[in-house]
């Protein structure tokens, strides 16, 4: 390339360089993101064309093309009217340093590579261990989300109880969670190839140490021998409930079963005083799953697993080669990628660090006790509603409702007519009791810029 060449890619690189600063600047700023609404792959095909050719289109048309084309078919996690699923509500200064992780270019798996990164990352990482209780020398690791970090989890979980009898490395390991947990745990547990049984839910929709022990006292033999880990859950994705964690760490410890709490959406209110006796007993965990990226306002993806004893972890996750040989002959740094499945990683507990750092953990308290107090408002005006009924209280900052005299087909057409008119995302949800199934409406409330204003409109909505 000629040196001209060179010094017109130069300008080119400065000005998409400014135009990008000026639309994370300006996204950052904006607190009502257009909410997008997907369109099929035919129509974003005509809508957009072609975008990878030989020569390239150039920077700034690319830019123009996802600015003002692609996110038109996207969802922002932060609209304050998205109460679907577990949204995310990253806090600017967390969107902001996500930028200056991404421009830093560090590798984060090795101390070798990344030491002044991680030592940023592990800062964050003991606030969310000292939130759990977990006694030293726990501690945990960023991983890329919930599902990673659960899986990460269940290897060092499996791997220990192979280690502690040479028959266990021949049987195919066996698993028991509740009906609420979260649909990423029979995914993980493909992976592993490990076997899931489910527990009835008692009468207050919880696992507990009651219906656990019941539960493997009807193992046959030769499954209770495969049986190395039970699951509870610190607030279901659906409903926002709390396993009894309590009792169902009792029966773990007498079975000598390693006990592991999913806890990666209500992990959060870890951080809330008003509901953390809710989750006593999560301090006798083996290992716990939290996601910044959902309650601790980090952008995504940002999951943690914590252990309560790391070696463990170590054990079953280090990796070999000779490649890797010297990373380990200074063993006075932590190696992030000795705790979880994934080697190459980005810094990604960094943005929660120093969103930490610079708001101090008050104000996520706070942050975290207005989406609990969203909730209670919420089912308040559903209470004195005339079409709306509650299907049960709330939990956490999860809010189920009903729709009188409506059908699964209204609940759909009523989301997809607020999505498309850019006004809302709630959707429907699925919930059993005493076997009984019937479609309702669920509100999640992460974000704390959503207003009472926001959840009246959305409620009228549905009249």
């Amino acid at each position: 390339m000629s040196k001209k060449g060179m010094h017109d890619l130069d300008m080119d690189l400065i000005e998409m360089t400014m135009d990008i600063m000026k639309y994370v600047i300006a996204r950052v700023s904006d607190t009502q993101p257009e909410l997008g609404y997907p369109k099929k792959e035919k129509e974003l095909q005509d809508f957009i064309g072609e975008t990878i050719t030989e020569e390239g289109i150039g920077g700034q048309t690319a830019f123009n093309l996802f600015k003002e084309k692609m996110l038109k078919a996207t969802v922002p996690s932060d609209h304050p009217r998205h109460l679907a699923f577990v949204p995310a509500a990253p806090t600017k200064a967390a969107t902001l340093f996500d930028v200056v992780v991404s421009a830093t270019r560090v590798h984060g798996a090795y101390w070798m590579t990344g030491a002044g990164g991680i030592y940023g990352e592990n800062q964050a990482m003991q606030w969310l261990v000292n939130l759990t209780g977990l006694p030293k020398p726990a501690f945990g690791v960023f991983t890329s989300g919930g599902t990673s970090a659960n899986l990460s989890a269940m290897v060092a979980a499996r791997e220990t109880w192979r280690d502690k009898n040479e028959e266990n490395k021949a049987l195919r390991g066996l698993i028991i969670t509740s009906q609420g947990a979260h649909s990423s745990i029979k995914s993980m547990a493909k992976v592993i190839d490990a076997d899931i049984v489910l527990v009835d839910d008692d009468e207050e929709d919880k696992l507990n140490g009651k219906w656990l022990q019941k539960k493997i006292d009807e193992l046959s033999p030769t499954d209770r021998n495969r049986l190395f880990a039970v699951i509870a859950t610190a607030g279901t994705t659906n409903a926002g409930i709390i396993d009894n964690l309590e009792t169902v760490a009792d029966v773990c410890e007498k079975e000598n079963l390693w006990f592991h709490v999913d806890a990666a959406y209500g992990g959060g209110a870890l951080a809330a005083p008003s509901v953390r006796h809710l989750f006593k007993g999560i301090e006798r965990a083996d290992s716990i799953t939290i996601d910044p990226h959902k309650w601790f306002f980090s952008p995504y993806d940002c999951g943690a697993i914590i252990y309560k004893n790391p070696e463990l972890a170590r054990k079953a996750h280090a990796q070999q080669g000779s490649y890797l040989d010297v990373v380990y002959q200074d063993s006075s740094g932590f190696n992030p990628s000795e705790y979880q499945t994934q080697l190459s990683r980005r810094l990604r507990g960094l943005p929660l660090w120093f969103s930490l750092a610079m708001h101090g953990t008050k104000r996520y308290t706070q942050a975290i006790e207005r989406g609990l107090e969203l909730a209670q408002i919420a089912a308040e005006k559903i209470r004195n509603s005339k079409h709306l009924e509650l299907v049960r209280d709330p939990s956490l900052s999860c809010v189920l409702y009903r729709r009188k005299n409506w059908n699964p087909e209204d609940y759909s057409k009523w989301t997809i007519k607020n999505q498309q008119e850019g006004f809302a995302l709630v959707t429907p949800t699925q919930w059993t009791k005493n076997g009984i199934s019937e479609t309702v409406s669920r509100f999640c409330f992460i974000n704390p810029e959503t207003t009472e204003e926001d959840i009246d409109a959305i409620l009228k909505s549905m009249e």
